[in-house]
């Protein structure tokens, strides 16, 4: 495999890593936050389904395929495609310390906020602001930008260690 193709091949898989560990992250913190705000735990994602089902979708407050499914799916894809944003940043990055890390995760995050609910027509957001206040809003934003900084870490963490067993190995 040429190194252009292995770079690229490497990208798609950290973006992968980083876009689920964000999905994961944010869909925790939506549903302590709703239950902080007296809401069921599943509304968020219920309410992400309104794209299909219209606004109603934010009142289920159970879990089933229709709407939790369909507003976990969405929110995945979406943030899988954040995630690549987020290793676009990491990519061209000069530096590779936490702070760094953290810089590019947050302004992942907030980009993804003004494009969510600054940009987006109002049938195609998250639907979060249906079901939670914006201060639990942008806790859910927080909560993606730590999986971001979590996948990064994790990430640089395995590539030390495969190249300190690799260079092991020779000796």
């Amino acid at each position: 495999m040429d190194a252009s193709r292995k770079v690229r091949t490497n990208t798609v898989a950290r973006a992968l890593v980083a876009g689920s560990l964000a999905s994961l992250a944010s869909v925790i913190v939506l549903g302590i936050c709703a239950r902080r705000e007296g809401r069921a735990a599943p509304q968020p994602l219920n309410a992400t389904s309104h794209w299909v089902h219209g606004d109603a979708a934010s009142r289920r407050t159970s879990i089933d395929t229709q709407h939790t499914g369909l507003g976990f799916a969405t929110h995945h894809g979406a943030a899988l495609m954040w995630g690549f944003l987020f290793e676009s940043l990491r990519a061209r990055a000069n530096q590779h310390g936490v702070r760094t890390v953290l810089r590019d995760a947050v302004l992942t995050s907030s980009i993804a906020a003004l494009v969510d609910y600054g940009l987006t027509p109002h049938r195609f957001t998250p639907g979060w602001e249906l079901v939670l206040s914006k201060r639990s809003m942008a806790a859910a934003y927080l909560g993606m930008s730590a999986g971001f900084t979590a996948a990064e870490l994790l990430l640089s963490r395995q590539g030390q260690d495969s190249t300190a067993r690799t260079s092991d190995s020779k000796h």
